[in-house]
């Protein structure tokens, strides 16, 4: 579940973190229930007022949830965790304490399927690590701090694990499904309820 509560101007804004003072209303976690939420005014309803509700508040939910997971990754390359380039992420496959493998989305597929041929040798079919494929190059490229990354391994750790908690969010309110992706961080609920 998403909370939203209003801020100036009674302008409905995402509490991704559920710590904004105020009224809430949830929406379930995916871009479609908040598009739906927008149409059918369901701020409106929640807040019991009229609000100032973006047309485009699940485009700016999706923005913001992704710019999350990258400063969440940036984080845990500070501390060590991620390794990038094909040659070093399969070296870091082969030591066996990775926690996933981050693949850039308009990244090519030889790429994606070599790696992931080396995941099942390493850990087997039912062990296989987490693969994200939720970012674009340049954005990934940004948030560790070097160019053209294409793959890149997270080894064991807190901060990878945030990071992967993360993306199950991201890929949840995308209503896309990750390769042996993290557990899921969503609500199966259906209708957006006040709070």
């Amino acid at each position: 579940m998403i909370r939203f509560v209003l801020g100036p101007g009674e302008a409905v804004v995402p509490d991704l973190r559920r710590k904004l003072p105020g009224r809430g209303v949830w929406v379930t976690a995916s871009a479609a229930r908040v598009a739906e939420a927008v149409k059918k005014h369901a701020f409106d309803r929640g807040f019991k007022k009229k609000t100032a509700t973006p047309e485009n508040l699940a485009a700016d939910v999706d923005a913001l949830l992704t710019t999350d997971c990258l400063q969440s990754l940036s984080i845990a390359n500070k501390a060590g965790m991620v390794v990038a380039g094909f040659g070093k992420v399969e070296e870091a496959i082969a030591g066996g304490s990775i926690a996933g493998l981050i693949h850039a989305s308009d990244g090519g597929a030889d790429g994606v399927r070599k790696l992931g041929q080396c995941l099942r040798r390493q850990f087997g079919e039912e062990n296989v690590r987490p693969r994200i494929a939720l970012f674009l190059s340049d954005q990934l490229d940004l948030a560790l701090g070097r160019a053209n990354v294409i793959h890149a391994a997270l080894l064991s750790g807190a901060a990878s694990d945030a990071f992967l908690a993360r993306c199950a969010k991201l890929a949840t309110y995308r209503a896309v499904e990750q390769d042996a992706a993290a557990p899921d961080q969503g609500s199966d609920s259906a209708a957006p309820e006040a709070g």
